[in-house]
């Protein structure tokens, strides 16, 4: 137990979006996916998923982790109210329409709240995707349900502390879930299969070193010392594990780091540049603008407008 004490303390988790739904029009959807893990919650009427189209009761929560396309229908359906994940995307008021959480109580049509959310193993790694586990029903659990419920309740408000209550709750989110996988015992084959990596010290000591040292030296020599292996094995060994190349995981935190000094500080372009490790201002600026779409003197700005919302 104490192996996913640690893994939970590792797992970074960001809301991402949480809603109501009125099911305006009955549908299925032969791929739904998300890049990010969703929870939908039924309220009233009819939520089926899978090849089997197995059925989710009232008050019970469907669990889609990220990027793992899953047959799912809203409502009662026929073949005729087929379609794929981008059509439902482009149309999707047609099927889903917003609500209010004070109207879901009084509302006699089908309605679901779901919420969506990050949660990355040292901000790179999909930890409910990596586990390979498929959606699956989330039975007899009031208490997960009631969070999902209390994330968008919070969301609607517009109240001091708004971001902070919601990002409480979906860590507390995650946590229940996790619990929820272990005390009954779900997924114990594929748990303790691809859990694995979490417990390589050589790349947990690789993500430590990167995080404190982010403005430092992070060359493939300095990371190789850092796990003990060859210097011409390193990326391979951390692609391997995580997927990802050891430099594309840097630059990325690099610029979150940098946003987030964008967000919170004065400081200059050149000086957050060099801090998160860009000797030279341009090509930080242009690094920058690639991975986000906009300067960072823009970024500043409408980061700077979010928060005085």
């Amino acid at each position: 137990m104490e192996y996913y004490n640690k893994v939970i303390e590792s797992v970074g988790v960001r809301y991402v979006k949480g809603n109501n739904f009125k099911i305006e029009r009955p549908v299925t959807i032969t791929d739904y996916t998300d890049s990010e893990n969703t929870a939908i919650l039924l309220h009233r009427g009819s939520l089926n998923y899978g090849e089997d189209q197995e059925s989710v009761n009232e008050g019970e929560i469907l669990f889609i982790p990220a990027a793992r396309p899953t047959r799912v229908s809203f409502g009662t359906v026929t073949k005729r109210n087929e379609t794929n994940n981008d059509n439902f995307l482009e149309n999707k008021k047609k099927y889903l329409q917003t609500i209010s959480f004070k109207n879901i109580k009084n509302l006699e049509d089908d309605c679901i709240t779901s919420v969506t959310f990050e949660a990355k193993v040292f901000d790179v790694v999909n930890f409910f995707n990596s586990l390979g586990i498929p959606a699956f029903v989330i039975r007899f659990n009031d208490r997960i349900a009631s969070i999902i419920e209390d994330v968008v309740k919070e969301s609607e408000q517009n109240t001091p502390g708004k971001e902070r209550v919601i990002k409480l709750y979906t860590e507390l989110l995650v946590v229940e879930l996790v619990r929820h996988i272990l005390k009954n015992r779900l997924f114990v084959e594929e748990l303790s299969t691809n859990s694995t990596y979490f417990k390589d010290p050589r790349l947990i000591d690789m993500f430590n070193y990167i995080k404190k040292n982010i403005g430092g030296d992070l060359s493939n020599k300095v990371l190789a010392k850092v796990a003990n292996v060859s210097e011409d094995y390193v990326g391979q060994y951390f692609k391997m594990l995580t997927g990802i190349n050891p430099q594309d995981y840097i630059e990325y935190q690099r610029m979150e780091a940098a946003v987030e000094l964008l967000r919170t500080t004065k400081k200059s372009i050149r000086d957050i540049g060099k801090e998160v490790g860009y000797k030279d201002t341009a090509y930080f600026c242009r690094r920058f603008k690639m991975m986000y779409g906009l300067p960072a003197g823009k970024m500043r700005r409408r980061e700077s407008l979010i928060n005085v919302q």
